[in-house]
């Protein structure tokens, strides 16, 4: 039998869906306090929904899954919930990652692990570790990030770099910075989806989102599903991705067998 929602995709061909999908998974607090509950249940439940969404993303063939799990910004809120979305953390990793393993899940996690205790720090390297020979999706989680922050850390290696000798200004382009940055080596995203209907970024891979399609989810993360996964693909693979050409260009890219519009990219 199908997963849940897959009825949804058989209008999108495989070749277009997106490599690289990202999250911002928003709206658990908000959730929460509209069913009169603390913030810490939205939490708590938002929890369980991405165990559901990262076996969706590898079903259907997703390279990368990007969460943005818990940015610079949020460090500001109170200890109290910081100390549950920490222990969430934890718990999610200790209790999930052996059927991450089975599911051929690698894992990687992106942002400032220096400000994150001891003890998860261990974990996400213990976790990364167990799963470094899998093949399949990359869960690629952003905790303590901001993209802000991650490209002034680039730009401070690169400068680094320049005052060392090892590379000179003239080397300095677009694949370098890229290579600085937290994501080095991994795809742009090709789908940003934001939940619970706000329209911003919220400092989330600003350089790596130049060219990304965005899809803004009216749906708290919670009540994020499958099937509201699902809407999100299909409306990816309903639009025409022209990466800053006409839609001649991208149909005369489309048809020459040596180029390809992702090769365009950084038009």
């Amino acid at each position: 039998m199908p997963p849940l929602g897959l009825t949804t995709l058989l209008n999108v061909p495989r070749s277009s869906l997106p490599r690289h999908v990202a999250m911002i998974m928003d709206g658990n607090g908000r959730w929460a306090k509209q069913r009169g509950r603390p913030r810490v249940f939205g939490h708590k439940y938002g929890a369980e929904r991405v165990r559901e969404i990262v076996e969706q993303a590898g079903q259907w063939g997703i390279e990368v899954l990007t969460l943005y799990a818990f940015s610079d910004e949020n460090w500001n809120r109170p200890l109290d919930e910081v100390g549950v979305i920490m222990h969430l953390l934890e718990h999610y990793l200790r209790k999930e990652r052996d059927e991450l393993n089975r599911q051929n899940v690698q894992f990687r996690v992106i942002g400032d692990l220096s400000r994150l205790s001891p003890s998860l720090r261990k974990l996400i390297a213990e976790t990364k570790e167990l799963l470094s020979a899998n093949s399949g999706l990359i869960l690629n989680v952003a905790i303590s990030y901001g993209a802000r922050a991650e490209i002034t850390r680039a730009m401070k290696m690169i400068a680094s770099e320049v005052a060392a000798g090892r590379i000179s200004k003239e080397q300095i382009d677009q694949q370098l910075v890229s290579s600085f940055l937290d994501t080095a080596g991994l795809p742009d995203p090709d789908l940003v989806i934001r939940t619970s209907g706000e329209l911003r970024i919220s400092n989330f891979l600003l350089w790596q989102s130049a060219y990304s399609e965005f899809y803004f989810a009216p749906v708290m993360w919670p009540d994020f599903t499958r099937d509201e996964f699902a809407k999100a693909i299909q409306h990816f693979g309903s639009r025409e991705r022209r990466f800053g050409m006409t839609s001649a260009q991208v149909a005369q890219a489309n048809s020459d067998s040596s180029t390809s519009v992702e090769g365009l990219r950084t038009c």
